[in-house]
């Protein structure tokens, strides 16, 4: 029982309980109220009329006293006298028939004269309750008075007093074993399945992402009623949507997948400014960049070689020497361009500009020339590269709406293919402009005035370092420079 009490006290910290709890109990008060009404006042008449029966006694008193002719001055005396101390007549007068006061004693009696005159019997009370008065009319004294009795009614207030508490307290008594018992019945039926249906629903709200579904308290309902169809519907709602959830996360993961591939993708054909840009607008991309260092280079007699060599594996040793060029370059923080057949182009100094982009690309020529030994012909033979550079002006950019690729266009590049053309296999050949960048930090042979087709007579130099020392010029890559780099591809 204790238990019971306990849980069901327990109870009441739910909002549900304590608004169940509080409209059943006051319901019953109301009910227990609407009953104790018209039960007071029943009680209270009938303790009013036990008051009477001695008015009554009174009455034949005063009748048999005048029938044997006592006096009428005598007859209220006689009833003064017979009247034990402490009685509950507090007072009585005698009035005529017409109204004139006869005698009296205690306290008159303030019944309505109207009233009695017209012949009806008076009771009413006065003080507050405390005094009960009665009046005959004179029908009852054979058209010779009138009586009136005054009750002391103090101890009928009292005992109405006890009657109300004692009614109060049993319908507290009642209300609270009804509640209880409510209570108890909820607690079983609706108030612990609804508590544990908003923790599951918690416990839903947390776990909806994840793989494994919580245990759920809710699957355990074994009800054919309609908390049984909540019950089931909300299992069926959290399943639905954790399947919906389950297959979202995993479009949204195939899709990031795909948007990874695709934005590596799209780096390895355009420099990230360039692809931030193109996302962002349309139509043509284009920015000038007033000074620029262009590299062109390209494979002695590969036009031999592609006579000795079947197609795949020809594709296959320019893929391995041009991926260890990307590398290089890539380390250097240059850009390349594109690579057309045996050639292969690079750029410094863009997208992002940097001043140092003429020592960046002699850098890369000397290390490219010093990785082409690592790579042989069938014969044994190590391949040889030709290497023009030029420095100038330039426009890089991005055009059309196919096919993308980034781009350099002005005479500063076509000079650089001019140097590489008319360049010599296993040197580095350079532009006037680019010898004016380099010419106080490294050493160049000066070549001479050359004709260039398309130009005429140009003055040209030759990087006349040594080109096995891999200090000269020093220049930092993200990749050891005592290791070769076709290592790093395996």
């Amino acid at each position: 029982m204790a238990s019971i009490l306990q849980s069901s006290v327990g109870l009441l910290r739910s909002r549900l309980s304590r608004r169940i709890v509080g409209w059943v109990f006051l319901s019953l008060v109301v009910i227990e109220g609407i009953i104790f009404v018209p039960s007071y006042h029943r009680r209270r008449q009938e303790k009013l009329r036990d008051l009477e029966e001695l008015s009554q006694e009174v009455l034949f008193t005063i009748k048999n006293n005048a029938m044997d002719g006592m006096a009428a001055s005598s007859l209220v005396d006689s009833i003064e006298a017979m009247l034990k101390p402490g009685s509950v007549i507090a007072g009585v007068a005698l009035y005529e028939a017409d109204g004139s006061l006869v005698d009296y004693f205690g306290e008159i009696p303030t019944a309505s004269w109207e009233s009695v005159a017209s012949g009806e019997l008076v009771r009413q009370t006065t003080q507050g309750g405390r005094r009960y008065d009665v009046a005959w009319p004179s029908d009852r004294f054979q058209q010779q008075y009138i009586l009136m009795v005054r009750h002391d009614a103090t101890s009928v207030q009292q005992e109405m007093r006890l009657y109300i508490l004692g009614i109060t307290g049993l319908v507290i008594i009642i209300a609270i074993f009804v509640t209880l018992v409510t209570v108890i019945v909820l607690e079983r039926l609706l108030i612990v399945p609804v508590l544990h249906l908003r923790d599951d629903l918690r416990k839903a709200g947390e776990a909806v992402s994840q793989d494994q579904p919580p245990n759920f308290y809710t699957r355990s309902l074994q009800r054919n009623d309609e908390l049984g169809e909540v019950a089931n519907a909300f299992c069926d709602m959290y399943a639905q949507i954790h399947q919906e959830i389950s297959d979202r996360k995993a479009a949204e993961t195939a899709l990031k997948a795909e948007q990874e591939k695709s934005e590596k993708l799209l780096l390895n054909i355009l420099p990230m400014t360039i692809a931030e840009q193109l996302k962002a607008e349309t139509g043509a991309i284009a920015s000038r960049f007033e000074a620029a260092t262009i590299l062109f280079a390209d494979i002695v007699d590969f036009t031999g070689l592609s006579a000795e060599m079947p197609p795949s594996e020809l594709v296959q040793i320019l893929n391995k020497i041009f991926s260890t060029f990307d590398c290089i370059a890539d380390g250097m923080g240059l850009e390349k361009i594109k690579t057309i057949g045996d050639a292969y182009m690079v750029v410094g100094g863009l997208p992002q500009r940097r001043p140092d982009h003429a020592e960046a690309i002699l850098a890369l020529a000397i290390r490219m020339q010093q990785e082409i030994q690592n790579f042989h012909r069938a014969d044994g033979t190590p391949f040889h590269l030709r290497i023009g550079i030029n420095t100038g002006p330039v426009v890089a950019g991005v055009i059309g709406i196919k096919k993308f690729s980034y781009d350099l266009w002005g005479d500063a590049v076509n000079i650089a293919s001019r140097m590489e053309s008319h360049g010599v296999a296993d040197r580095i050949h350079i532009s006037a402009s680019t010898y004016q960048h380099l010419k106080d930090r490294y050493p160049f042979e000066d070549r001479g005035c050359i004709s260039i087709k398309g130009r005429g007579e140009m003055r040209t130099y030759l990087y006349a370092g040594d080109a096995s020392d891999l200090n000269a010029p020093s220049y930092a890559t993200d990749l050891d420079p005592n290791i070769s780099i076709t290592s790093y591809l395996g």
